[in-house]
């Protein structure tokens, strides 16, 4: 019984990340598709961090040694920037929906070397505001391909190392057999895994693509994940002997006299 409810858990676990993880190769426009929501949310947050970071040049050395006399001027003309970043943030959110409407038009011949333009933008100069829309419009296409590039490398990351556990914790089933209680820790991290995710991304889809896209909270997820391959390495290579004292050690700490032994 045992071993029928673990390797059907890791073969319904198999089956549900594999497919998907090879149906972003089979329609590479899959995941943007589906976190549209995100991406633009995503491409707002970046497009008003880009506006904030603009700022006038460093001083030059003539500037530096008439500092008193270009300092008045310079004050004048921040200030005027911060006005211009202002009715920026205003416009912005139009460019934006327009940018969108094309962007996402997968036969636009815009989404093409979108890291050359992102590249050319790292450095935002505004010379006026016509010219100052112009290149925030551009910036918006390069910044929504480099998102949509990072987010889909990343969902596939997830996907694939997920389909690797299951494989691995069906496989542990059958390469050692006496293990059957041993790997239902793994088994039991995964299935706490995998119905987080599926809330996430049933309820609250915006959370679960920022989960996975963001850097800090994806490694934790990756750290995770290298938890329970080590549980499973112990279990198909050391027999069990560490996994079998952690199991013990919780059977101990909630007053259970039920032990496991290694094998």
């Amino acid at each position: 019984m045992k071993k029928s409810v673990l390797r059907s858990f890791g073969l319904l676990g198999l089956l549900l990340f594999f497919p998907l993880f090879l149906f972003t190769f089979s329609d590479p426009y899959f995941i943007e598709k589906s976190a549209k929501a995100f991406i633009e949310w995503k491409l707002k947050s970046e497009t008003n961090k880009k506006i904030d970071s603009i700022q006038l040049p460093q001083s030059k050395s003539i500037e530096k040694f008439l500092r008193h006399r270009v300092n008045k001027i310079r004050q004048e003309t921040e200030q005027k920037l911060e006005i211009l970043k202002k009715q920026l943030k205003n416009d912005a959110p139009k460019i934006i929906v327009t940018q969108l409407a094309k962007m996402r038009d997968l036969s636009c011949k815009c989404r093409e070397k979108w890291k050359e333009r992102l590249r050319s933008f790292l450095i935002f100069k505004i010379d006026s505001l016509e010219k100052a829309r112009e290149r925030l419009a551009d910036f918006a296409q390069a910044k929504y391909m480099e998102i949509v590039e990072k987010l889909t490398l990343d969902v596939r990351i997830f996907l694939g190392t997920n389909s690797l556990i299951f494989l691995f914790l069906l496989l542990a089933s059958f390469l050692r057999p006496k293990t059957i209680d041993h790997l239902f820790l793994p088994a039991l991290l995964m299935l706490v895994s995998t119905i987080v995710c599926a809330y996430f991304y049933l309820f609250e889809q915006n959370w679960f693509y920022t989960i996975i896209y963001n850097n800090y909270t994806g490694f934790g997820y990756i750290a995770y994940l290298v938890i329970v391959f080590a549980i499973l390495c112990d279990i198909v290579f050391n027999k069990a002997k560490v996994t079998t004292k952690v199991i013990n050690w919780l059977l101990n700490a909630i007053g259970t006299t039920f032990s496991v032994a290694s094998c």
